[in-house]
């Protein structure tokens, strides 16, 4: 492993010294947080929500997405994802009495995320925020602020506020559905993510096959979807690659047409419930003639992440791992991931 990989040298990009931040973020967290999640945790326990929604834009969707399967899977609590035009374009008023709606966001700047929560509120929802600025608009329409934590993200690509989005309501979850081991793996959590960093010489390997690409495809499913999003988002942010993210299970209704182009793809892999009909896919996919390459916590993955534990910890090594990958594709391309053309860190849409 050479020095310069995981040093925090100015001269290293800031998404990846960022991104090196995450295991500290997520080991104050749960600490930090302690009392807020205890007053969410008696809030649900006391009046139980029947359903879920979520809200947000970009990396944060995808951390939502992530929170869908997450709930669903623990808790059996059905999740929609709120779209917040309806609200601020088509001017609805939702029916929401009874619902939990969670709004993710880094900087809790957004007109439209923040004034569907409002709404929500008013409608009769118990709301919640995570959240990286404790004094946003956001945090101030929210019932409950979940902070991520973070400190100041600077990088325009969002890492260290990605992985505390995923790991904020993991504490709660773990509480309500009386998982030990999900307890155990959050604890744990801290170290696997530093072993995670150690796997950036694989990671910038990785890279050199795909950096010639114009057009690449990231598959995953379950668990492992909000990822693929966010990877896919990140390639196309740093690295000005033409990604898309495709779930595993759907990728062959239709969109499997685009391999006769030669496009590559890129796997991600699971230890948990669907490993083993996602691996099947990606053995007919290269029965067919696809380039693909694996990421994850599966044996014999291309880039193994080293395991949490628990299918709702691993996914955040699998992020780290190709936050890795996307940063060293970026540089391998001749590229700076901290300058992408016409982007800014925060985007305020309504």
């Amino acid at each position: 492993m050479t020095t310069d990989l995981l040093s925090s040298s100015p001269s290293r990009p800031l998404m990846l010294r960022e991104a090196a931040e995450a295991p500290a973020v997520i080991a104050r967290q749960p600490a930090l947080n302690r009392e807020v999640n205890a007053e969410l945790l008696a809030a649900l326990r006391g009046t139980p929500p029947s359903y879920v929604v979520t809200l947000a834009r970009g990396s944060s969707d995808h951390a939502a997405t992530f929170l869908k399967y997450a709930l669903e899977t623990a808790l059996g609590l059905p999740v929609a994802s709120l779209g917040p035009s309806v609200h601020t374009q088509y001017g609805a008023r939702l029916r929401l009495r009874g619902a939990l709606v969670v709004a993710v966001s880094q900087s809790g700047a957004g007109p439209d995320v923040v004034e569907t929560l409002a709404m929500a509120r008013e409608a009769g929802a118990l709301t919640v925020a995570l959240v990286n600025v404790e004094d946003s608009p956001l945090a101030a329409a929210a019932q409950f602020v979940i902070p991520l934590r973070c400190g100041e993200e600077r990088a325009v690509a969002a890492t260290k506020s990605y992985l505390a989005s995923l790991s904020a309501l993991l504490p709660v979850i773990a509480q309500l559905g009386g998982d030990l081991a999900l307890q155990a793996a959050l604890e744990h959590l801290p170290a696997v993510l530093e072993q995670t960093l150690t796997l950036e010489e694989q990671a910038r390997d990785l890279a050199r096959h795909y950096r010639d690409e114009e057009r690449l495809i990231v598959l995953a499913r379950g668990l492992h979807w909000g990822v693929g999003q966010e990877l896919a988002l990140k390639l196309q942010e740093t690295g000005g690659v033409q990604a898309g993210a495709y779930s595993a299970a759907e990728f062959s209704h239709g969109p499997k047409r685009l391999l006769t182009g030669g496009v590559r793809l890129l796997g991600l892999t699971s230890a948990d419930a669907a490993w083993p009909a996602t691996q099947e896919a990606y053995g007919a996919l290269r029965g067919d003639g696809a380039d693909l390459r694996t990421l994850g916590p599966a044996q014999g993955s291309t880039l193994n992440t080293p395991p949490s534990n628990h299918p709702l910890t691993d996914p955040l090594a699998s992020v780290l791992a190709g936050y890795l990958f996307a940063g060293h594709l970026a540089l391998s391309r001749g590229l700076n991931p901290d300058t992408p053309p016409l982007l800014s860190k925060v985007t305020r849409t309504r």
